[in-house]
This record gives structure tokens, sequence and C-alpha cells, in this order.
């Protein structure tokens, strides 16, 4: 585990590999704050010891912690702005690099190679001190969950207005574990069946961190999953990701998806998907996507003034009196890439009411509310 309490009034010395310390730079810089308004935010503390350079960064809301193998030859703490020591980093000349920071002195010298230069740095101890991760956890295998993210992360919200929406609720019973996500246009479930049970939890998750933690466990065969008071904490390889839970009341899952629907249709997921991704280039400026239904037959369109039209008709399994419902394109778009079988199934009820997409066998739907077509 890492240590969160900070060493200050030292010298430090730490001589390391470029490509680890750019690599490991790049992990955590991304959990730095980009808003400026609380300088020290926009840094990465460095810590020195044990053999080891400790690296976090936080925006308050989500941080990353990571380790890279060190000489070290000073123990101590500094914080440097993220992004520039980033830059400096990838581009040095040699193998290996030196940092040192005299306790004294508000500067941190870097050297590799002919290279030498000297960066403005921070005091450690204004630095806000991160969640322990030192929690009880457990392994969740890192195919299941992180799939699990991928199906419905990009239903969640993007307006902070709302910050309930903009989090997946996440919650283990047993072995099975589901999300949820909407921003009140569409909704995305998907239900997970785990080799081995998860830990105790129900929550809402912001969005951006189970996002990050997708790039962080890539490649990994397992994430490590604990709780601790109001954050949840996430392991995999050497690196942790702690973010906040958001309080807040969800909206109800089971009672927002119809029992019934009047059409139920299965359709080629890849025709259907290139369809739709076609017309949606001319659907710009809020066009909604529209789909016409008729005998046999789907026609989706879209008509933007000053921009252009499309039409395209597929064959399909329909029968009954004509029916055409408006889309945002977008949103239809990303339900259909969220299926990831061969075959579609598209429920409808009517022009006013929400469709629903789905899959056989597969325990995920994606919700999606329609637009009001004129004429």
């Amino acid at each position: 585990m890492i240590e969160t309490d900070i060493a200050v009034g030292s010298d430090i010395r730490v001589t390391v590999s470029r490509d680890e310390l750019a690599s490991r730079l790049a992990l955590v810089s991304r959990a730095a704050s980009t808003r400026g308004a609380v300088q020290v935010l926009a840094g990465i503390l460095l810590r020195a010891s044990d053999g080891l350079l400790e690296l976090e960064a936080t925006d308050m809301e989500l941080s990353l912690r990571t380790t890279v193998p060190a000489t070290v030859e000073g123990e101590g703490a500094i914080v440097v702005p993220a992004k520039l020591l980033g830059d400096v980093v990838r581009l040095l000349p040699a193998n290996e690099v030196t940092i040192a920071h005299r306790a004294e002195d508000g500067v941190a010298s870097i050297e590799s190679g002919a290279y030498s230069g000297r960066m403005n740095v921070f005091a450690a101890e204004d630095f806000p001190r991160l969640p322990s991760i030192d929690v009880p956890l457990h392994e969740i295998e890192s195919t299941s969950l992180l799939d699990t993210v991928q199906r419905v992360s990009r239903a969640a919200s993007r307006d902070e207005s709302r910050p309930v929406l903009t989090g997946i609720l996440v919650r283990f019973e047993g072995s099975r574990l589901t999300m949820a996500a909407t921003d009140s246009y569409r909704m995305a479930v998907k239900e997970t069946e785990l080799s081995a049970a998860g830990p105790e939890l129900e929550a809402i998750i912001p969005a951006r961190a189970l996002d990050e933690l997708g790039r962080v466990a890539a490649g990994t065969e397992s994430v490590q999953l604990g709780v601790n008071e109001n954050h949840v904490v996430f392991g995999a390889g050497d690196a942790w990701l702690t973010t906040r839970r958001i309080d807040g009341q969800f909206p109800n899952v089971a009672q927002l998806k119809p029992e019934t629907f009047d059409v139920e249709l299965e359709l080629n997921r890849a025709e259907l998907l290139e369809t739709v991704r076609r017309a949606a280039v001319m659907a710009q400026r809020n066009t909604p996507l529209r789909l016409r239904f008729s005998e046999g037959e789907l026609t989706v369109s879209a008509q933007s003034q000053d921009v252009g039209e499309t039409r395209e008709s597929l064959a399909v399994g329909y029968a009954g009196e004509p029916l055409e419902i408006g889309f945002n394109a977008e949103f239809l778009r990303e339900g259909l890439e969220s299926v990831t079988a061969d075959d579609v199934q598209l429920k409808l009820i009517n022009p006013l009411r929400p469709g629903l997409l789905s899959a056989d066998g597969d325990a995920f739907w994606y919700l999606i509310m329609p637009i009001r077509l004129a004429g």
C-alpha cells in the first residue's frame, strides 16, 4: 500500500528511468485539476522513499497514485506542475533522469544526459491528503468490470447541474454486478455475472472515474475494489484510483422500463448501425433522425436546413400500419454500438413513448426517448 503521509523539509534526489517516469506521469496527470482555481491541484506530488518515487494527483473528486522504481539519495516530497513535468520528461535525451530539490529552494532541478533544467515547485504540505487505500479489498475480474462500465457509461450525463446523473449506479448483489446510467434522455443498464462475490456496495460513482478506471486497468487481469467512508478505492497493477461517491437518489431503473411494447423487431445490428451512422452526418443542429416503418421496410432519413438531406431503406420484418418515430442520432448510434450481439431487438410503443434496444442472451438494455416530429 502507498502511504499518504507527506515528508517535508528534506532534500530530495532521485534517479529514475525516463520512459517509466513518462508513462507514470501520463497516468496520474489525468487526475490533476485543469481549472486553475487552486494552483497546487494542477501539480503532481512526488515523494521519494525506500527505493521508490511515488506520484499522486487529485482534483479533490478523483485521485490517482502510483510508483516508479528509483535510486533514492534523499527522501522528501515536492509538488511539480503536472503538464510541464510530463512535457519535459517525454523529450529528455537520455534513458535516465535525475530530479533534485533542496528544502530551502522553491525550484527542482532536472538532469538527463546533456540536458539540465530548473522548475518552480509547490510545497508538499499544501497538497491535500488523499483518501486512505488501506481498506478491505475484493478482487474483481477486470474484463467483466470494465466491459460493464463501457456498455453503460455513455448514457451518463455531462451536465454538472444534476450531479446524480453524472454518475453510474453500481450495485453488487452476491456475484451479480449491475450498472445503470442515464442523462434523462436515455438509460443504459447492464447486469453481469461475476466468477466470485463482490463487496456489499450500492453507490453512485462518477462516470468520469469509471471511464478513467478503464484506462488505468487496461491489460490487467483483476481490479481490487474497496470502500473508504464516502470514497471508493480501485487498485490495478501498481496504480490506485480513488473517487468520491455521489450523494443523492438515482432514478428508479425498474419503473422507467416499459413492461410491454406494441412493436418488436429483430434487425441486423451492423447493417442498421452503418445506416444510422451515414444518416447522422446530415442530422445536424439537433435535427432528429427519422425512422419510418412500413410493410417489410424501414426508411432512415434526416434533413437539416442549409445542410442537406439523406434517405436510406432497409428490408425488415415489419407488418402493420406505418409508424414514424424520431430519435437523437448520436443517442441512437451509441445505443446500437453498446449492443454486442449480431442482431439487435428494437421495441417500440408509439412515436411519443421511449424505444428499447436489447439482444437475446445479453443482460443489457438501452432505453431512448423519442423526439417529437413536426408535420
